[in-house]
C-alpha cells in the first residue's frame, strides 16, 4: 500500500566529517566532552568570529582553552567551521563540526590542522 501523504523530499543533502582519535575514555567520559563557544560580530553572512572559548567539564576543555595558537587558528574560520564538538564514542573520541550541504562540505588544510592539533591534546589527556 502506498503512503497517502508522501513527503515532498527525498534524502536530505547533509554531510558531516568525523575525525576519530583512538583513545578509550574509560570511566572518565566527561573529561573528553568539549564544544567551542564563539564570540562573534556582525549578522548573517557577514558574521565573523572574534574569540573562541572551549566549554566542558573535563580537563580536555581547560587544556584546549590554554592553547592560544589553536584558538587563534579557529577564530580565522567561518562560524560554521569554528563550531567544533569533541565527544567520546565507543573506544574513541570524535571531533566534528556542523552539518553542511554538498556545496559547503569540505575540509580545508587549515581545518585539518586544527583537528590534528585537537587530536594531539586528546592523546595527551
Amino acid at each position: 500500500m502506498q503512503d497517502p501523504n508522501p513527503l515532498p523530499w527525498g534524502a536530505l543533502d547533509r554531510f558531516q566529517a568525523h575525525f576519530i582519535v583512538k583513545k578509550d575514555a574509560g570511566n572518565s567520559v566527561g573529561n573528553f566532552v568539549a564544544k567551542t563557544k564563539l564570540t562573534t560580530k556582525g549578522h548573517f553572512a557577514s558574521k565573523t568570529v572574534l574569540k573562541v572559548e572551549w566549554i566542558g567539564a573535563g580537563s580536555l576543555a581547560s587544556k584546549l582553552n590554554s592553547d592560544d595558537e589553536l584558538n587563534e587558528m579557529i577564530a580565522k574560520q567561518s562560524v560554521n567551521d569554528a563550531t567544533i564538538y569533541v565527544e567520546p564514542t565507543d573506544g574513541a573520541i570524535r571531533i566534528r563540526n556542523k552539518w553542511n550541504n554538498h556545496l559547503a562540505f569540505g575540509i580545508t588544510k587549515e581545518l585539518f590542522e586544527i583537528y590534528d592539533r585537537i587530536a594531539g591534546h586528546i592523546k595527551s589527556v
